[in-house]
């Protein structure tokens, strides 16, 4: 998603779903891969958004049906102009939901798939094999080591 202002539709629209925004990222280069180039164009950045309202692990799948609904809201002639990748981070992981499938994707329910993205080791998130390379990235690391820090705070009470 490159415009501030699609940016902040689509923030609004996630806002009444799940609640008040706990962090934002700065904006970030998504130059990793050409993949989303002839349906979403060239230069794509990405913002991180958590939300202080907790998920459970098994609602994920219900999560991303309602991120999916809210990518076609903002379609262009049939072609995604917003691509919404949710999921979430526990003491151990960091999981995506997905559509598409692949042998470390467990099935969840409705089309939609778990993806290990992260694991938590010796004090820093740490990539799998098959983890994209925008989530390699140290300032991405960085990112979810300060998310992670702010959920066991909520688990143990000390949260603002």
């Amino acid at each position: 998603m490159g415009s501030e202002t699609l940016f902040q539709e689509v923030r609004a629209d996630l806002r009444p779903l799940y609640g008040e925004i706990d962090f934002e990222s700065p904006w970030m280069a998504f130059d990793f891969t050409d993949y989303y180039a002839p349906e979403m164009g060239e230069n794509l950045r990405r913002r991180m958004i958590a939300f202080r309202r907790l998920i459970q692990p098994d609602a994920l799948s219900v999560v991303k049906g309602q991120t999916n609904r809210i990518e076609q809201t903002y379609t262009d002639q049939g072609k995604r102009r917003v691509n919404i990748d949710p999921g979430y981070v526990s003491p151990h992981h960091l999981i995506l939901a997905t559509t598409k499938a692949y042998t470390h994707r467990p099935y969840l329910r409705n089309g939609i798939y778990a993806d290990l993205t992260l694991i938590y080791r010796k004090g820093s998130f740490r990539a799998l094999e098959w983890t994209y390379p925008d989530y390699r990235r140290p300032e991405m690391v960085e990112i979810l080591g300060e998310v992670r820090r702010t959920y066991l705070a909520q688990l143990t009470g000390r949260a603002e």
